[in-house]
């Protein structure tokens, strides 16, 4: 069975990899932050505070919600009347509403180096009236990631729940941030830091890296076990 995730040592190859210091930072952010790519690409240079240290996230999403077209109480997917009015529904009034959410992540010594390197040869770019620190398109932060792998040598991961093999990914990273952080403190306290940390808003999501390395666990004293009988 191959790797369900990246370990440090890997993330460390990728790093190596990396052509130019965009790449390299793009790397560090995603593993040691544990953001999603979005997000990293979404960083502005007022979402950085080099003095504290930290990195504010941004994290925007759209919902659509339905309402009653004549009381306007809001409604769920399977309303056929409405709870306010008592009415039958039968044309819901949809509406998309964006939610902003924010949280505040610490920095590492050395990626607020590599950050404060990169802004000093004048990496951050123009966008939308904004200064942003990076100027790549989603395809391309992917693609940016693949080809490091490639070149690190970077075997395939496997999935633990399907047995399919993935490419490393930019959400590979994330995931191994995750992973690791739950093998360092898996405690109800360790779980709802992490589920904070990676923006999640539910407990249920931040679980499944528990299952993740605990699966890893039991793959590695299989292995031993076996290398313990075969050495027997």
């Amino acid at each position: 069975m191959g790797k369900a995730y990246l370990e440090p040592g890997d993330v460390a190859k990728l790093e190596d990899a990396a052509q130019y210091l965009r790449d390299r930072l793009l790397i560090r952010l995603l593993f040691h932050l544990g953001c999603r790519v979005s997000e990293a690409l979404a960083l502005r240079l007022k979402d950085i505070d080099i003095r504290r240290g930290t990195v504010t996230i941004e994290h925007l999403k759209s919902r659509i919600q339905l309402s009653c077209p004549g009381c306007s109480a809001r409604l769920g997917k399977a309303h056929r009347y409405c709870p306010g009015c008592g009415q039958p529904v039968e044309k819901a009034v949809a509406q998309e509403r964006e939610h902003h959410r924010y949280r505040t992540l610490p920095v590492d010594k050395t990626t607020l180096s590599l950050l404060k390197e990169y802004l000093g040869r004048g990496g951050a770019v123009e966008r939308n009236g904004e200064k942003c620190l990076f100027d790549l398109r989603r395809n391309r932060a992917w693609q940016i990631v693949t080809e490091c792998a490639e070149r690190a040598g970077l075997p395939r991961l496997v999935n633990a729940e399907s047995g399919k093999t993935h490419n490393v990914s930019p959400h590979r990273l994330r995931d191994a941030f995750a992973v690791h952080a739950v093998k360092a403190d898996d405690s109800g306290d360790g779980l709802r830091l992490l589920q904070e940390h990676l923006g999640h808003r539910s407990i249920v999501t931040t679980m499944k890296y528990r299952k993740v390395s605990g699966e890893e666990q039991k793959e590695w004293y299989r292995r031993l076990w076996n290398g313990g009988k075969a050495n027997g």
